[in-house]
């Protein structure tokens, strides 16, 4: 009876699997949780106050809470080879308990959410299931990403949300961001900052932050082989290895793969490898060294007419084709991070570099290097002051660089003459600083602020069109204040308001004879003010989270312009993000076939998105609707897993009204709803298998679109999404 409830080429042989197992919802059940929704799984973080006892207990009961949070966590939670785990890295039973000292939208995504049981080829796999994330991959790994509205003028690149991996900082030095460092079968769980809620990392954008996290040999299961096969000829082999050695531990995970892509000249293919060593001098104090390297070879189909996209979907842009155009990109990074725990306080601090290598005929063949380097300093103090609890956590961020740039005439995929050349130097320093103040044992009021120094500078090389050579400089202040309520130990309640920052990169400007010439040193930084609020909560067989937030801009980068049909950005006056974003997940049925102590389970998992972005009194918009963005966005599954190990169910993205490409609200999408199905076997043990059917009806339609100003019947704005297509994998690990 149921119950209703670079060197990349030197490791190309060596493969990447599947992360370290880390702590999942309710132990015994932890086999059959695999799908629950990323974002609520909330566990509010313990008081640590007891108001009628003395201080000195106070005190002692918070260095051991602290230590509780910070320490390594037990090894069922956990802990891997070695007896203890790694201080510089959190488990994500750890990581989770940090991030709900937030009183905003957050999420943590563990590997187990999404690894083992789709084929995990892009960004969109990892953050499907969390609320207020558009993410809508083009081709190969590029991804239209958007969080609240952010970089929606963005046609290329990333811009607005700040990338990080292991908290160590992977956009370039003037803003920009790229998918293809991202390997989603790399990391142990992916943390989601919403807006300024990523003060603590000190990023300060209006999308926020994203920050991967790979695991430690320090972590269970070091070892593994995978390999993934499917539609449009995608196959993938991976493998990691790890293991500790006294104070000694290591980390390798390597992948490649190619596809031959759903459309015409859509053809790629990356190798990728990530790793870290860190020794620990004692419990208390460990080094961490880390490396990350990826050559991505990737062909691109290019924007069609939104006829093109709905009748030929696998049809390529006849000017892609004919100019070979291509993203082929050699990065590597390496990165230091050291940690030390001081009783009640916490001491990181690291540097970094990042060498970037950009092969890129488009319109004209772009030869860019990349520089960047920095380093950066955190605090993280969590104690009694006075009989009540205190949390301070302040730090500071440099981030420099500079790009070598040079553009050339593109003759059929091959280089032409020289026509424009530039070295263009970006500084960035931020100081940031948050308390929380626990005034009643479970409510904490929530105050900070981050000071931006960053400066943009170009060069210019190629003077026979004109010096376009240039320099300009921002200092910003962003406050920040909120309240935070542990209603229990598994509910929280938040409020706040904050402003954010983004200071616009070397792409922001407009020259369109006739019309505009405004050049990028009289872009202005954009700004918004944030009111938010918001509940999460996290029980066994249900968990859900529901956020409200209103972002007032000014000064928003927008397409305003546009010249030879591509977008130029610059300053909007006045602009408002506003929406609602609502997560579930929930056992709806149990007990229906087993009925033991560990019952089989019908789990529904759900995310809604709604989006209002709008011009306000544009002089020349008016009050339209921000292009780029659906009004509405649901993902949602309904999985059958038994205690066993078997799942499989139905699953829908459903796009329910089609949204603008356009400031002018001329031309729009085309609505969708998508059916996929998936299936598989994950005991939590060393072995699982996954088969995965999307888009099953072969719907043809639009998964990504590119804004322009004023857009006509013929403009070549979209991206077809991708047709039917079956995928299956399986993983081994030790």
């Amino acid at each position: 009876m149921f119950r209703l409830a670079s060197p990349v080429g030197l490791v190309r042989g060596t493969l990447l699997a599947s992360a370290a197992m880390f702590v999942s919802p309710s132990g015994a059940e932890a086999q059959t949780e695999r799908s629950q929704l990323p974002p609520v799984t909330v566990t509010a973080p313990e008081q640590k106050r007891a108001a009628s006892v003395r201080p000195q207990r106070n005190a002692a009961r918070s260095a051991r809470a602290v230590r509780q949070v910070q320490a390594p966590a037990p090894q069922s939670a956990g802990q891997g080879q070695g007896g203890r785990g790694a201080l510089a890295v959190l488990s994500a039973q750890q990581a989770l308990t940090e991030i709900n000292n937030t009183p905003g939208g957050v999420a943590i995504v563990p590997a187990e959410a999404y690894k083992n049981s789709t084929v995990a080829n892009t960004i969109k796999d990892i953050l499907d299931y969390v609320p207020g994330v558009f993410a809508q991959p083009k081709w190969g790994d590029d991804t239209r990403l958007s969080i609240r509205g952010s970089g929606l003028s963005r046609n290329f690149h990333l811009r607005g949300v700040q990338l990080y991996m292991d908290g160590i900082p992977i956009n370039t030095a003037d803003g920009y961001g790229d998918f293809q460092q991202i390997d989603p079968t790399a990391y142990k769980y992916v943390e989601v900052w919403k807006g300024a809620n990523a003060l603590q990392f000190g990023a300060n954008s209006l999308g926020g932050a994203i920050n991967f996290v790979i695991p430690t040999g320090r972590d269970p299961w070091p070892n593994g082989v995978s390999a993934d096969m499917g539609a449009f000829g995608f196959k993938r082999l991976q493998a990691n290895a790890g293991g500790a050695n006294g104070p000694w531990d290591g980390f390798v995970t390597a992948s490649t793969q190619a596809s031959d892509g759903f459309r015409n000249h859509s053809s790629g293919s990356s190798t990728r490898v990530s790793g870290n060593v860190g020794y620990q001098f004692s419990p208390d104090a460990e080094t961490r060294f880390y490396f990350n390297a990826n050559e991505i070879r990737q062909r691109i189909p290019g924007t069609v007419t939104k006829q093109s996209a709905l009748t030929d979907p696998q049809a390529a842009a006849p000017a892609n084709v004919a100019l070979d155009q291509q993203r082929n990109l050699n990065t590597v990074m390496l990165a230091n991070k050291t940690t030390i725990r001081l009783d009640d306080t916490k001491i990181e601090f690291g540097m970094f570099g990042v060498d970037r290598h950009l092969m890129h005929p488009i319109f004209q063949w772009l030869d860019y290097r990349y520089r960047d380097y920095g380093a950066f300093a955190k605090v993280t103090d969590d104690r009694i002051i006075g009989g009540y609890r205190n949390r301070l956590v302040a730090g500071v961020n440099i981030l420099n660089g500079s790009i070598d740039n040079q553009q050339f005439a593109n003759l059929g995929g091959q280089k032409g003459p020289l026509l424009s050349s530039s070295v263009d130097s970006s500084k960035n320093t931020s100081f940031y600083i948050e308390d929380s103040f626990y005034f009643l044992p479970n409510v904490a009021v929530i105050a900070g602020t981050q000071f931006l120094y960053a400066t943009r500078n170009r060069q210019d090389r190629f003077l026979s069109n004109g010096d376009q050579s240039g320099a300009t400089e921002f200092n910003i202040w962003s406050p920040k204040t909120g309240l935070l309520w542990n209603v229990d130990p598994t509910w929280q309640v938040f409020a706040n308001i904050s402003r954010s920052a983004e200071v616009p990169s070397f792409g922001e400007s407009a020259n369109v004879p006739g019309v505009a010439v405004i050049p990028f040193t009289d872009i202005r930084p954009q700004t918004a003010t944030t009111y938010e609020i918001g509940t999460r909560m996290k029980r066994p067989d249900y968990a859900w989270e529901l956020t409200a937030y209103r972002a007032n801009i000014r000064n928003e980068l927008q397409c305003l312009y546009s010249a030879f049909g591509n977008c130029n950005v610059t300053n909007a006056d006045r602009t408002i993000h506003q929406g609602i974003e609502a997560g579930a997940g929930a056992a709806i049925f149990q007990g229906i076939f087993n009925n033991g102590p560990s019952p089989d389970k019908l789990w529904l998992n759900l995310a809604y998105t709604f989006n209002d972005f709008r011009f306000d009194n544009d002089p020349t918009f008016g009050n339209n609707l921000l292009p780029g963005a659906p009004r509405h966005y649901l993902r949602a599954e309904l999985l059958y897993k038994h205690p066993t190990g078997f799942y499989a169910g139905p699953n829908v993205e459903w796009v329910p009204e089609s949204y603008f490409v356009d400031s002018a609200n001329t031309l729009r999408t085309s609505a969708y709803a998508l059916l996929g199905m998936k299936a598989g076997f994950d005991n939590g043990g060393p072995v699982s298998a996954y088969i995965e059917g999307r888009n099953l009806f072969n719907k043809a339609y639009i998964s990504s679109a590119s804004i322009i100003n004023q857009a006509t019947a013929t403009s070549p704005l979209f991206e077809p999404g991708n047709g039917r297509a079956v995928y299956a994998g399986i993983k081994y690990r030790w």
